[in-house]
């Protein structure tokens, strides 16, 4: 508090209510900037390179990774007599997460050269009959899509897989569709849409059954969903709406910018606003791997900047550790993803204010909040857009506290810490 003396000759007949508003006003407290020091020195949850959950390099080079990729079939879950059981799904989260890591999980029904995943409880029903086709020369099945049975466990599938996973922090996406791979086409291979392929139909009703059923954990579908030849997307504004991301399974292709692009484009040019963007790269020639992470890419656009032009937050590169070393691989996760820097810091009277930049490509798309001691920040992350910045405040910080400083998540494992820049 601030005290003023007033000279008595100056006061005036009502001078001592003059004295006492004088007294009893509050006098702003000026906010103090803070010293702040920090660096993001790890790959950051939620972004990066992804290996294959069974590649041994995901063990031996741990940190220059976040992420794994696994594929599962249905028939993990669900027996013959359609009974649920998803202890084998935890061992692999739980064998991912003991890395550190978390998981991309995509659920097939269809695989070259395999039978499907269909569990036999279905496959066993008289009215269901696969066809077996040649794809990529090899013997393949695929789903019997007319049948009602298989069409009503699909969606209850995700319905159990929502309530048990939905905001589990060992799962940072869920990958799913229809087709080769759950890749969205059956390029070779019998394709008859409402027979090996689903109906339109069902894929209206599958998608918004998506869209309703999870609420945290981020799900996305191929590119190759821009097809009208399978998928009833294309100029739908209301399925263009739901909140799904997308991953597109051969990055940096030759024919990206004319093909791959125009998907993109279709599904959303501003998807990645609310809904992650990932993929592959691709396989189309034996160069396309070798020279994902080169300094020109594969056919002279770099990794970093298709990183930035689609604003991709994770990318599958299961074969880089062969071509490139796992310094490499750190360095490509800072193209993708968000990277957060605190540009202002004042306290005053217990609050912290902090104004935070995304130097990034793309936003967090969960939950994250600054904390300092036992307090929390009102204001998400979530969101924020590179470029953008925004105000947040933390009540009841000591000066001690500051110390403490961090980003806080319920989305990603407790051993991982999602970092922030400062040079205050």
């Amino acid at each position: 508090m601030l005290f003023f003396r007033i000279p008595a000759e100056n006061l005036g007949p009502f001078g001592w209510l003059l004295a006492a508003f004088a007294f009893l006003s509050p006098v702003p407290v000026s906010s103090e900037p803070i010293r702040l020091r920090s660096q993001i020195t790890q790959v950051q949850p939620m972004t990066g390179i992804v290996l294959w959950s069974d590649n041994p390099k995901a063990k031996m080079q741990a940190d220059a990774i976040a992420l794994e990729f696994r594929y599962c079939g249905y028939d993990e879950v669900v027996d013959a007599n359609g009974r649920y059981d998803f202890s084998r799904i935890d061992q692999v989260l739980d064998d991912i997460a003991s890395r550190n890591h978390q998981a991309v999980l995509r659920f097939h029904f269809c695989y070259v050269g395999k039978e499907t995943t269909v569990p036999d409880f279905i496959r066993s029903r008289s009215d269901y009959r696969e066809t077996v086709g040649k794809s990529e020369k090899k013997t393949t099945h695929f789903c019997d899509w007319s049948n009602q049975a298989l069409q009503e466990f699909t969606l209850q599938f995700y319905s159990r897989f929502a309530q048990r996973y939905d905001s589990d922090p060992r799962i940072a996406f869920l990958q799913t569709g229809f087709g080769l791979w759950a890749e969205y086409h059956i390029y070779s291979g019998p394709r008859k849409l409402g027979k090996t392929f689903p109906s339109k139909a069902f894929q209206d009703q599958f998608l918004r059954h998506m869209s309703t059923s999870f609420q945290d954990l981020p799900w996305s579908i191929s590119i190759d969903a821009a097809d009208s030849t399978y998928s009833p997307l294309e100029d739908n504004a209301e399925l263009l709406a739901l909140s799904f991301g997308v991953f597109d399974d051969s990055f940096l292709c030759k024919p990206h910018a004319r093909e791959n692009a125009v998907n993109w484009r279709i599904l959303g040019p501003e998807r990645w606003r609310h809904s992650p963007a990932g993929g592959e790269f691709s396989y189309y020639t034996r160069m396309d791997q070798k020279l994902a992470l080169a300094d020109q890419g594969p056919h002279g656009v770099s990794f970093e900047q298709a990183a930035e032009q689609f604003h991709i937050s994770y990318m599958i590169g299961n074969d880089q550790l062969r071509f490139q070393p796992a310094e490499r691989l750190r360095d490509a996760a800072s193209s993708t993803g968000y990277r957060f820097r605190v540009t202002e810091a004042t306290l005053a009277e217990g609050r912290l204010r902090l104004r935070v930049a995304n130097e990034g490509v793309a936003p967090i798309y969960r939950d994250a909040y600054f904390g300092a001691g036992g307090n929390m920040a009102t204001r998400s992350l979530r969101g924020l857009l590179p470029g953008q910045t925004l105000e947040c405040e933390i009540n009841g910080v000591t000066t001690a506290d500051i110390e403490t400083l961090s980003i806080r998540s319920d989305a990603i494992l407790p051993t991982q810490v999602i970092q922030f820049a400062a040079d205050l």
